[in-house]
C-alpha cells in the first residue's frame, strides 16, 4: 500500500518537472480562478465577501481556541495539500485514460520524453537501402530533430517495376526509413514489408510501395507524399528524396565497360572506376539543403559505397552543403565488403571513393567496428567473397580523418549476417558528437 501510494506522489511531482510548461498554467488557471471570484464580488459590492470573511475569521477563532494554532495550522495546510494531490491525480488519471487507454506508459512520462526528444540535435543523415533504416532506427531514441536524405537511384524489384510502368520515383528506400522512425515501428515495418505473392499485376510488389505510389499520385510528387505519409504515420522526423529528378546510374569498370542501372552495378563483376548518373548534376531537393544548413550533426552511411552513398553526391548542391557545413561529421564505414562493389576495400579506399566522387572533403571522422565476427561467420561471407573491411590506420592519417571504433556489431546466429546494431550505433555517435559540438 505503502509503496502504492509513494508511486502516485512521485508520479504526481513529475508533473512539477522543469520543461513541461505545466507549473505555469496551473498557476495561471488558479489565479484566473480567483479573480473570477474576485471579480464577482466587486460586481456585488463586496458584501457577500465581507460576510464569508467574517464568518470565517470567526471560525478560525473558534478552531484556535479549542486546537492551538501551532497545532491546527499545520494540520489544515497538510488536509489541503491532501486535496490538492488527491484531485490532481484523479484529473491526470482521467485524462491518461481517455487518451492512454491500452498503453502501461503514464502520460507524464511520455510528456517527458516528447520535451527531450524535441530538444535533441538537429541531426542530418545521408543514404539509401538497410542501412540508413538501420540508424535511424537508433537516432530516434535521442532526437525528434531528424532529416534522413535518401537517394532516388534504385531501379530493382518493386521500386524499379513501379518506377518503369507508372512513373513514380522508387519508393523502397524512403518506405523503410518512414517505418524506421515511425512510433509503431514493428507493426509498420511489417505492414510495409508485405509483398502480395498473388494477383494481376500486384504480385512481387510491397504494401509500403503501393501506399507511397498512391500518395505520390494523390500529392503530385514523391515529396508530398512522404510529408503526408509522416503526419498519417505519427512518424518522428522527416524523410526527404535527394532529387525529385528521374536519376539513373551508371557506372565506368576498370575495365572501359559502362554498366547503366543501380541493380546492375553489382552485378557486373569488376572493379568500379566511377560513378555517376543521368541526367548529369541533377538539381537537389530545396529542403534538403536547408535542412543540412541548419543542421547539428551530419552522419553519412552506412550502406553500399557506389549504390546508396555515392549517389546522394552526385546531386551538386548537396555535395557543396555538406562540405560547406561546420559541424561534427562522420562516415559510418561498412563493416565486411560488399561482392560487386568494393571487394577488397579497405576502410582508406572507402573514403577515397567519395572524395573522388566529390572533390573535397565531406566529413571529419570515420567510425569503424572493433571485433571481427565469429568465425562462422567469416566462412559464411567468404563463401560469397565477402571479409571484414581493413582498418588501414596509417592510411586513413594521411586523407586527414580521425578513426572513430567502437563495438557497433549485432550478429545474427542463425542467418550469419552482421549488421550495425541500432543501439549500440546511435549511442556511440551521440557520444562522438557531444564531444565535438562544442
Amino acid at each position: 500500500m505503502r509503496k502504492k501510494s509513494s508511486y502516485k506522489v512521485n508520479r504526481l511531482f513529475k508533473w512539477l518537472s522543469p520543461g513541461l510548461s505545466v507549473k505555469r498554467w496551473l498557476f495561471i488557471s488558479t489565479s484566473g480562478l480567483l479573480l473570477t471570484i474576485l471579480g464577482g464580488a466587486i460586481w456585488v459590492k463586496l458584501t457577500p465577501i465581507y460576510r464569508i470573511l467574517s464568518a470565517i475569521s470567526q471560525f478560525f477563532d473558534f478552531i484556535t481556541d479549542v486546537i492551538p494554532n501551532y497545532i491546527s495550522g499545520p494540520l489544515v495546510i497538510i488536509f489541503g495539500l491532501v486535496l490538492v494531490l488527491w484531485g490532481q491525480s484523479r484529473t491526470l488519471g482521467s485524462i491518461t485514460d481517455v487518451l492512454l487507454p491500452d498503453r502501461d506508459e503514464e502520460l507524464v512520462d511520455m510528456l517527458l520524453a516528447h520535451r527531450r526528444l524535441n530538444k535533441g540535435p538537429k541531426i542530418v543523415v545521408l543514404g539509401g537501402g538497410t542501412g540508413l533504416s538501420t540508424l535511424l532506427r537508433g537516432l530516434k531514441q535521442y532526437s525528434h530533430n531528424i532529416t534522413a536524405i535518401v537517394t532516388v537511384a534504385d531501379d530493382g524489384g518493386s521500386s524499379g517495376r513501379l518506377r518503369r510502368e507508372i512513373g513514380v520515383l522508387p519508393p523502397g528506400d524512403i518506405r523503410n526509413c518512414i517505418a524506421a522512425l515511425a512510433d509503431e515501428e514493428k507493426l509498420l515495418t511489417e505492414l510495409f514489408q508485405y509483398r502480395f505473392e498473388a494477383g494481376d499485376g500486384l504480385s512481387g510488389h510491397s504494401f509500403g510501395n503501393l501506399f507511397l505510389t498512391a500518395m505520390s499520385e494523390i500529392t503530385g510528387d514523391l515529396e508530398q507524399a512522404v510529408a503526408a505519409s509522416s503526419q498519417v504515420l505519427a512518424v518522428r522526423g522527416t524523410v526527404l528524396p535527394a532529387t525529385l529528378s528521374d536519376v539513373s546510374l551508371w557506372a565506368q569498370m576498370d575495365d572501359g565497360r559502362i554498366i547503366k542501372g543501380e541493380s546492375n552495378i553489382p552485378k557486373a563483376q569488376g572493379k568500379i572506376r566511377y560513378v555517376g548518373c543521368n541526367p548529369p548534376d541533377p538539381p537537389a531537393l530545396p529542403t534538403a539543403i536547408a535542412a543540412i544548413k541548419e543542421a547539428d550533426y551530419i552522419i553519412i552511411g552506412p550502406g553500399s559505397l557506389y549504390t546508396s552513398i555515392i549517389p546522394n553526391f552526385l546531386v551538386p548542391e548537396i555535395c557543396e552543403a555538406v562540405e560547406k557545413a561546420k559541424v561534427p561529421r562522420i562516415y559510418i564505414c561498412n563493416i565486411m565488403t560488399q561482392p560487386g562493389e568494393t571487394e577488397g576495400y579497405t576502410v582508406a579506399e572507402h573514403i577515397r571513393a567519395i572524395d573522388h566522387i566529390s572533390q573535397n572533403k565531406l566529413f571529419d571522422a570515420v567510425m569503424v567496428h572493433r571485433k571481427a565476427p565469429s568465425p562462422k561467420t567469416l566462412r559464411r561471407y567468404a563463401d560469397d567473397k565477402s571479409h571484414p573491411v581493413y582498418v588501414d590506420r596509417e592510411e586513413i592519417s594521411a586523407l586527414g580523418r580521425r578513426v572513430v571504433i567502437a563495438n557497433i556489431m549485432e550478429e545474427d546466429p542463425e542467418t550469419g549476417y552482421v549488421r550495425h546494431d541500432p543501439a549500440r550505433l546511435a549511442r556511440v555517435l551521440l557520444r562522438w558528437y557531444s564531444a565535438h559540438s562544442n
